[in-house]
């Protein structure tokens, strides 16, 4: 009997995470290929309903992990629970997102199963020695390493999000409700607030689009242009790390090697020069399109696309464009 395939997901707000949802969908290609069982390992606080969402998209069985404890990530609890529940059932694979939560956990996980860890992959395939083989990118995408563990069990890997396409293979699933042990140990840093911050934009490591700007933006209420094309086109907006130091946009909206790592089907740099950070994090952007005024940036030599020219004439222009299709 095999041991099967797990997806560990992600939810937020009673909702699963696109990412979960496309790591199911590959999960579910995969275990059709190999002849395994996918299961799915649902961690929080009254979160069984999500258990037929996770059959939508292919989940022969649902482990759902229930409790008040679990109701906010707590890095300790939930790695005790999981490693105990990988541990019981020894599958062959467990998958995670490799978003904040995912690079928190599996990393810990791995250890407490005694396992090795594909970091930040961002494609499998079924293979007859290894059992799967994982592509991962390094030197900020110049190359990509092949990653296989033929022998150890289970095999762990972290997948970045928008690398599969999310399919619907609609099942009903067995519910396993997972008993849940979590000790004062367990609880070292108890999570009191959460703050969200009121935005309607899709967070950058879910996003299908992004719209970034460079140092080229040269003052923070000039990113209001690139907000605009994003709001029609449903984008997140992000920016380099250049425009992140200089002020003109805070933190959390960086993207590269010291900020998000993020793989959308399309990428617009606007007033981006390239540097080899910047790169790093948006390398497997599926489509990249470059805007910057001098024709030897080096973003043009990843692009897809590149114009030549002013931003501040071009993306407005781009706007009412996308304006007039989507009409």
């Amino acid at each position: 009997m095999s041991k099967g395939i797990w997806v560990v997901v992600e939810q937020a707000q009673g909702s699963i995470r696109k990412v979960s949802l496309e790591l199911l969908s590959a999960g579910a290609k995969l275990a059709a290929e190999k002849g395994e069982e996918l299961a799915a390992v649902i961690l929080g606080s009254g979160i069984g309903n999500l258990a037929g969402e996770a059959g939508q998209y292919g989940a022969d069985k649902v482990f759902v992990a229930d409790d008040a404890k679990l109701a906010d990530y707590s890095t300790g609890a939930y790695t005790s629970v999981l490693a105990k529940l990988i541990n019981e059932n020894e599958p062959n694979l467990v998958l995670f997102g490799n978003t904040a939560v995912g690079k928190d956990l599996a990393p810990r996980v791995a250890q407490r199963a005694g396992a090795g860890l594909a970091s930040d992959c961002t494609a499998m395939a079924a293979d007859d020695a290894a059992f799967v083989t994982f592509s991962r990118p390094l030197y900020a995408g110049k190359v990509n390493a092949k990653v296989a563990s033929p022998a150890a069990r289970p095999i762990m890997a972290t997948i970045r999000p928008n690398s599969f396409p999310v399919v619907e293979s609609p099942k009903t699933p067995e519910v396993v409700n997972v008993a849940v042990s979590v000790d004062a140990a367990d609880l070292r840093a108890i999570l009191k607030e959460v703050i969200m911050q009121a935005s309607g934009r899709v967070p950058l490591t879910e996003a299908t689009i992004i719209v970034s700007g460079g140092r080229g933006m040269k003052a923070p209420e000039n990113f209001s242009i690139l907000e605009d094309l994003a709001d029609v086109l449903g984008a997140a907006v992000g920016a380099s790390r250049a425009a992140v130091d200089s002020g003109l946009r805070d933190y959390e909206f960086q993207v590269g090697q010291t900020g998000k790592t993020v793989s959308p089907v399309l990428y617009i740099a606007c007033g981006i020069s390239g540097a080899i950070q910047h790169l790093a994090g948006m390398f497997s952007s599926q489509v990249i399109v470059a805007i910057n005024k001098d024709p030897e940036a080096n973003i043009f030599t990843v692009a897809d696309y590149g114009i030549v020219g002013d931003l501040f004439e071009i993306v407005p222009l781009l706007t009412e464009e996308c304006k007039k299709i989507k009409a």
